[in-house]
């Protein structure tokens, strides 16, 4: 049996569900998981469908929904999923996250294939190496950036990368690759953010006395940490928490969000509705 999922998103309307598992239906396609949901305020209708097919491949089912599609002006897409999404990393100088991601890369916890590291500085490139993924240094500098963003897409393009994952790489995209990687670029940030923006927020939170630390993974967008939401994860803590111990704590929930936001999105679980995502669990 070949495996598959069905996403789709278009206006809401009487009949979607019905169009959908009778076309599965008439194709001899076995349901085994269905998911969906209406949002009343953006009269928008999501649908994740996880089937089976003895007889067709992705590219005859691809051919055959098409009419079904057009008929609801369908936003839609069928994967196979024998075939994991290709991810590429980015990284600065904090190499919790993309420890992790590597980690349940190579234990078979993570849906996806991490093809490529790339970084503006060398710190991690022996932790690429232990791991076996090619390690790509491109220093950037404010007269540099432009043309170390090319080499970014060039890479894209030349490893058939899937989406791209921010792992604490402290540099801002550019508008224009935004747009170019739209859709396709997952960021993790400490939900202090707006209110301990800058240098040192742990600092800022424990002058503060937070008594919840939180991480945010979300969508890129040109609007500075704004983009749809798709993770979030908090810990407690209280009074005795020194700025040392509240990093420690931010390092482990920033990991966790960002490897459940990059595990839904290659699972195909993560469907955009407008400054909002629809997460299927």
């Amino acid at each position: 049996m070949n495996h598959h999922v069905l996403t789709l998103a278009c206006h809401d309307q009487v009949g979607i569900v019905h169009a959908v598992t009778g076309y599965l239906a008439a194709h001899d396609c076995n349901i085994v998981d269905s998911q969906q949901f209406g949002d009343p305020d953006a009269a928008r209708f999501f649908m994740r469908v996880h089937f089976t097919s003895e007889y067709l491949d992705n590219t005859d089912l691809r051919i055959g929904f098409e009419a079904t599609a057009h008929r609801f002006a369908m936003e839609w897409q069928i994967h196979d999923t024998a075939v994991k999404p290709r991810a590429m990393i980015l990284v600065s100088k904090f190499g919790h996250c993309l420890n992790d991601l590597l980690y349940r890369g190579q234990i078979g916890a993570l849906p996806a294939e991490i093809c490529a590291i790339v970084s503006n500085h060398r710190d991690f490139e022996s932790l690429a190496n232990a791991y076996d993924v090619p390690f790509h240094y491109l220093p950037v500098s404010p007269e540099t950036k432009a043309e170390q963003e090319k080499a970014i897409l060039e890479l894209v393009e030349a490893e058939h990368v899937d989406f791209v994952v921010l792992a604490r790489y402290m540099q801002v995209l550019s508008d224009e690759l935004c747009r170019a990687l739209s859709g396709r670029v997952i960021n993790i940030h400490h939900s202090f953010l707006p209110s301990f923006k800058g240098a040192r927020p742990y600092l800022q939170a424990y002058d503060r006395g937070v008594k919840v630390i939180g991480a945010t993974a979300h969508y890129v967008t040109a609007d500075l940490d704004e983009g749809p939401i798709i993770e979030q994860e908090i810990a407690r803590v209280d009074h005795s928490y020194s700025p040392a111990r509240l990093a420690a704590v931010g390092r482990d929930v920033e990991s966790l969000a960002l490897s459940r936001a990059v595990h839904a999105h290659a699972e195909h679980r993560v469907l955009l509705n407008g400054s909002k995502t629809v997460v299927f669990r």
